[in-house]
């Protein structure tokens, strides 16, 4: 007797797929899926927090390249994502926090094998129910495990596949006692968290890993950089070792799940949230919400 499967609770959740919306978390793939058997899936993230939609526009033309990056159709304009994100969050009550994640996966694999059929690209638009998480600080440490190059992985794109190795990070820092952690490249040089990109200020002037291939140049990142400089910031985009986040004023991070977020601790040493992160983090929420979700 096979043991029962109990289903697993999930948020509040509405689903695009196949001409229609769906509620819950609507069965999307089968066992002979190429996306879920073997890993070839490629998606993003955005956020409405607030009445706001932050840079949804430049996550729509993300997925697309990821996909195709990867070999994937990008099949969907960015215009009908952003649509259908915009009408799929008129689902949800005003007040809620969401994660809007648009996805491309191929069903099937040529011969039924490892090399996937571009041609049988399908996708999704899933929303869900995400509150942000507060920004109460996290403890970091340096991870035994390294982000891949582009001769191992594919690291152009915001690829599912990427993403066990990050669990596996996050995994072995909790271990340890510690909420996140920081991956080097497989030349030693910081790359980013394990699940965001990273900051660090010292001596008055702001650093962050300069993009070399080995992780996504996020989107979050780039438009804290971007509000950073616009209020004469010195933002440095830079090669960055271990030592230096050691040695930093202040450390955090930018991304789509949690924004802009402060590390009060690396290995024992203890940090406050710094002027910069604090910085960072209003001016971020002063551009969400320049733009209405109306508009």
């Amino acid at each position: 007797m096979f043991p029962e499967v109990k289903p697993v609770s999930h948020s509040h959740t509405w689903t695009f797929f196949q001409g229609a919306w769906h509620e819950g978390n609507v069965p999307i793939m089968g066992p002979r899926t190429h996306g879920l058997w073997l890993g070839s899936t490629v998606f993003d993230g955005a956020r409405a927090f607030e009445g706001v939609t932050p840079d949804l526009d430049r996550h729509c033309i993300r997925v697309n390249q990821s996909a195709a990056s990867f070999g994937l159709n990008p099949i969907v304009d960015p215009d009908t994502w952003m649509g259908l994100a915009l009408e799929g969050i008129k689902r949800f009550p005003s007040n809620a926090e969401l994660y809007i994640r648009p996805m491309y996966w191929p069903q099937n694999g040529v011969g039924g094998g490892v090399l996937f059929d571009p041609d049988t690209t399908d996708w999704c638009l899933c929303i869900y129910e995400a509150p942000l998480p507060k920004p109460v600080g996290n403890a970091i440490t340096l991870s035994p495990f390294r982000r891949p190059t582009a001769e191992c992985a594919p690291v152009a794109a915001k690829a599912s596949c990427l993403y066990p190795n990050c669990s596996r990070a996050l995994i072995e820092a909790a271990s340890r006692g510690f909420q996140n952690c920081l991956m080097l490249d497989m030349l030693g040089n910081v790359a980013e968290f394990g699940n965001a990109n990273v900051f660090m200020a010292k001596d008055g002037v702001v650093y962050t890993p300069a993009p070399n291939g080995t992780f996504l140049n996020g989107i979050t990142r780039q438009r804290v950089i971007e509000l950073l400089r616009g209020e004469g910031v010195a933002v440095v985009e830079a090669t960055l070792r271990y030592a230096d986040f050691l040695a930093a004023d202040e450390i955090f991070s930018t991304g789509n799940f949690a924004k802009v977020a402060p590390v009060i601790r690396i290995d024992d040493r203890q940090l406050a949230p710094g002027p910069f992160y604090a910085r960072a983090r209003k001016l971020y929420w002063d551009f969400a919400h320049a733009i209405s979700l109306a508009a």
